[in-house]
Formats: C-alpha cells, sequence, structure tokens
C-alpha cells in the first residue's frame, strides 16, 4: 500500500475548493455516493492529476448479526475499480437488524450503531470482514466509530477488540481520532489507553473531525472546527507511529476554502509534532543502550528523524513503505500476517456453529436495542436509558436531515411544518429500506391522514408522490419540477 500523504474527504459541495487546495495528496469518496458509470467531473479530474481516491462505505454493517450483502459487496468492488483505488475502507459498526435470524421487522438504523465488545461479537465480525475482502479486489480497512451508548457486559476495551481484529483476519485499521475523543467524553475512555493497545503497524490511515458538546455528550458532526483534544491525540499517535495518511472530514456546514487550508496546516503541524516526539524516544532508547562505536548511528537516526519531522505525514522512511507493501500483498493473497498466523495457530478459528450461534444471540441483542431506538420498544436492559432517549432522538433528527436532502420538494410543499411533521411520523414508522424509500413512506403518510390541511399544498404533495410512486417518473426534468413546485408553495403566501 502507498503512503498516502495529507487528504481531506471529497463531497460535492466543496469539490471546485478540493480540486484548487495546495497540498492535498489524496481525497475519500462516500462509496454509496459515487456511480461508477458515471464519476463527477471533478473526481476524474483529480485522478488525472494523479491525486488518489479511496472510496469509503457507509452501509455494509459489517458489525452486523448479518453476512455482508453480496450486491453491496459487488457495488463497493466496482467503486474501487472505478476509481483505481490502492484500498476500501468500511466501519466496525451495525447499521440493521431483524429480519430471517430473528423472525422480526426489518429495521435500518440509516447510521453507523456500535457494536457489543464481546466474543460473540468478535467472531461474526471477523468472519463478515473475511467475506469482504474475499469478494474485494483491493485491501480492506476498517474504522472504529464513535458511540452515544456503550452494551453492558463488554468483555473488551476499544483498543483490545481492534488488535483481536486485525489480528484474527489480516485487515488493516482506520483510525479515527476524533472518534477516540468522541468516545473519551460519552464513555469515559482513554484515547492514549486505545492507542497504546492497537496493533499499530496495521494502519492505514487516520481520519480527523470536529464535533460539538452539549449537555455533556460529545457529538461527532463533522460539521465543526477540530478542536484542540482532537488534535492532542493525533499528536500522540503520530509519537507512536508514522501514519501512512491523515484526513480531515467535514460532511456539512462547509466554511471558505480558507479556513479548510488552515484545518489542513493544523493537521500537518500536529503530525509533525508528534514526529518530533518520536524520534526523541527512540534516541533516548538508543542512548540508554549506547556504547563507545554507536555515534555515527545516532546521529544517522537523527538527520532521519529530522527530515521524517520536516516531511510531515508523507515523508516517511522507505523501510516503513516497504513494510505496508509486504503486508499489502499477503492480505491480497490472503495470507496471514504478523500476530494473526501465531494466534490461530494458538486458538484456531472458530468452529462454524460457534459463529452460527454467535449471530443468533447478537442478532437478537442488536434487534432489541434498534427497535428501542427507532420504534419505541422498550430498551433492553442493562443500557442507560437517558443515553438511549438521546440517541433515538439523534436518529430521528439525522432522519428528518437526509430526507429533506434526497427529496428537497418536502420541506418546500410543507414549509415550516416539515421537521415537526417528519418528526412525529418517525416516532411510529421505523425506516425498513432506505431514504428514497422513506420520503415516499412519509408522503403516503401525510396523504392518508388527509394532511397538509392546505388544499393546495396537499395536491402538490400527491402530484410528487404519484411523479415517483410509479413504474417511471411523469416529468423527466427533476429541476423543473423542484421551480415548479416552489413557484406554487410562495403563490399561496
Amino acid at each position: 500500500m502507498e503512503r498516502l500523504g495529507t487528504g481531506i474527504g471529497w463531497r460535492p459541495e466543496i469539490a471546485d475548493a478540493v480540486e484548487r487546495m495546495p497540498g492535498i495528496d489524496w481525497v475519500e469518496a462516500v462509496a454509496e455516493n459515487v456511480c461508477p458509470g458515471h464519476l463527477p467531473d471533478s473526481l476524474r479530474r483529480l485522478r488525472e492529476r494523479g491525486v488518489t481516491v479511496v472510496p469509503h462505505g457507509v452501509s455494509l454493517g459489517l458489525g452486523g448479526a448479518d453476512r455482508p450483502d453480496a450486491g453491496r459487496l459487488t457495488a463497493l468492488a466496482e467503486r474501487a475499480e472505478a476509481l483505481g483505488s490502492p484500498l476500501v475502507t468500511e466501519h466496525i459498526a451495525f447499521v440493521r437488524a431483524g429480519g430471517p435470524l430473528t423472525a422480526s421487522p426489518h429495521l435500518e438504523a440509516g447510521h453507523l450503531l456500535p457494536v457489543p465488545r464481546t466474543r460473540d461479537a468478535l467472531d461474526v465480525l471477523c468472519e463478515n470482514i473475511r467475506i469482504a475482502q474475499d469478494a474485494l479486489p483491493v485491501p480492506l480497512a476498517v474504522e472504529n466509530i464513535a458511540a452515544l451508548i456503550g452494551w453492558p457486559g463488554e468483555e473488551m476495551t476499544e483498543g483490545q477488540f481492534l488488535y483481536e481484529v486485525a489480528d484474527r483476519t489480516g485487515v488493516r485499521l482506520l483510525i479515527d481520532v476524533a472518534n477516540l475523543h468522541t468516545n473519551h467524553v460519552n464513555r469515559g475512555e482513554d484515547p492514549s489507553k486505545a492507542l497504546a493497545e492497537l496493533p499499530l503497524e496495521a494502519i492505514a490511515y487516520v481520519h480527523v473531525a470536529g464535533g460539538f458538546e452539549r449537555d455533556g455528550v460529545w457529538h461527532d458532526s463533522h460539521a465543526h472546527p477540530v478542536p484542540r483534544p482532537v488534535l492532542d491525540i493525533l499528536t500522540d499517535l503520530a509519537s507512536r507511529v508514522s501514519p501512512p495518511g491523515v484526513l480531515l472530514e467535514r460532511d456539512e456546514n462547509f466554511p471558505a476554502p480558507a479556513e479548510l487550508e488552515h484545518e489542513l496546516s493544523t493537521i500537518r503541524r500536529a503530525v509533525e509534532a508528534g514526529a518530533v516526539e518520536r524520534v526523541k524516544a527512540e534516541l533516548r532508547a538508543a542512548a540508554g543502550t549506547a556504547s563507545g562505536g554507536r555515534g555515527d548511528e545516532l546521529f544517522a537516526a537523527a538527520g532521519a528523524g529530522r527530515r521524517e519531522a520536516a516531511g510531515g505525514v508523507g515523508g516517511a522512511r522507505q523501510a516503513g513503505a516497504e513494510r505496508v507493501a509486504d503486508v499489502t500483498v499477503a492480505v491480497r493473497r490472503g495470507d496471514e500476517t504478523g500476530a494473526a498466523g501465531a494466534t490461530r495457530g494458538a486458538f484456531g478459528r472458530p468452529h462454524q456453529e460457534d459463529v452460527d450461534g454467535a449471530r443468533q444471540r447478537l442478532a437478537l441483542a442488536q434487534a432489541a436495542l434498534l427497535s428501542a431506538l427507532v420504534a419505541g420498544t422498550p430498551v433492553p436492559e442493562g443500557f442507560d436509558r437517558v443515553r438511549v432517549g438521546v440517541q433515538a432522538r439523534a436518529l430521528a433528527a439525522k432522519r428528518a436531515d437526509v430526507v429533506a436532502k434526497v427529496a428537497p420538494e418536502l420541506p418546500v410543499i410543507l414549509g415550516d411544518g416539515y421537521r415537526t411533521a417528519f418528526l412525529g411520523y418517525a416516532q411510529t414508522h421505523p425506516m425498513t429500506s432506505g431514504y428514497r424509500r422513506d420520503a415516499l413512506s412519509f408522503a403516503e403518510h401525510l396523504l392518508s391522514a388527509g394532511r397538509p390541511g392546505d388544499t393546495g399544498a396537499r395536491r402538490e404533495l400527491r402530484e410528487w408522490w404519484l411523479e415517483r410512486s410509479g413504474p417511471a417518473p411523469r416529468s423527466r426534468r427533476p429541476a423543473h419540477r423542484l421551480a415548479r413546485a416552489t413557484r406554487r408553495v410562495l403563490s399561496r403566501r
């Protein structure tokens, strides 16, 4: 795997600005928002300039009880090939529950939810990762996520859990230092301890992002500047290992390009500060064992450290790059690497019947939690009820925001009443498919109840629903549909 350098999350809203930013070595694009046959012009131009593009999946649900969906894996593979990517990334999370394993309704979270750090969840996750690795044309890296809630009865710390995942599967790790900070605030977990427990050689790259704190809860918003505590965790990580790549994530509330460039510069300085500390530690360790003939070696080490710090995250030593390449080749072949072989030799893979039993138990637990979050069923025993309530409200709010983006006509037609109407609908109608289906179901719900009260608005909503619920759109000009709806709503005011 190549050294990535410093990058930024590519989003359509900032595509032009990203193309003009100096010092951008690579970008990451949300895989589900990219169509392999119709790549955005901005991404094509970046690729032509030699900028690496990494697809970042959000819907695979590797931490869920079900095996990864073959169609989703194929789609992710197609995006990696279309973008010429050196790897693809996903999350250690579950995003859906219910279905045949639990004989209960299928539920979608529309969000990344934490998996329990238990042996059952670990066995299932590792098998899911192996299934994904076999289906993908390039190496896979998996990301630690932020969490508002913790599972009762967990058996491992985050660092131990991530170590086991990498150890058993050879998968690489995408470490999000903002998520480590989130879990520090929300769950009292020590970021430094997590870093100390990680297999540092397995790190593919690092995410950095901003958020905000409200009522003692940290929200990983990706819509605010990167705070100092997150930068400090990044420096701590860089003092332990030279990360192959570091990327700034920003998903909304985009600032001026100059502000994003300033954040990227701040991130580079945080990495460089960590590199300086790492070299100092290496020199101190070497000095402790040095004898008379070691002076030249220490001088050479010091020079290499200064060059690495000066080069920032992209200035890695050749030996490190060779080690990364060796690991990548091994993972592509399916070989075990590092301690993974030793672990399997000592303990072996779980028997298939054991994994199947773990899937059943995990399925029941995840369905109970997700049902409490999106369907209003009782909170499972052992969970913090207040935190579950906070998470439930956050999921409903996100759902309303995303539906407004995928169906922008709805807020126009419903006006100020859109959000209140949608949150009321969400309380009794869990999401069972994607957001576009959710938008249609919301419109159907309103129309069946004779809403909205305004006759003109109700007629507009019915026309909107008819346009999209049939086998083919009645009009092939979506921009004109939105403009027409806007004009009609304004004419009623």
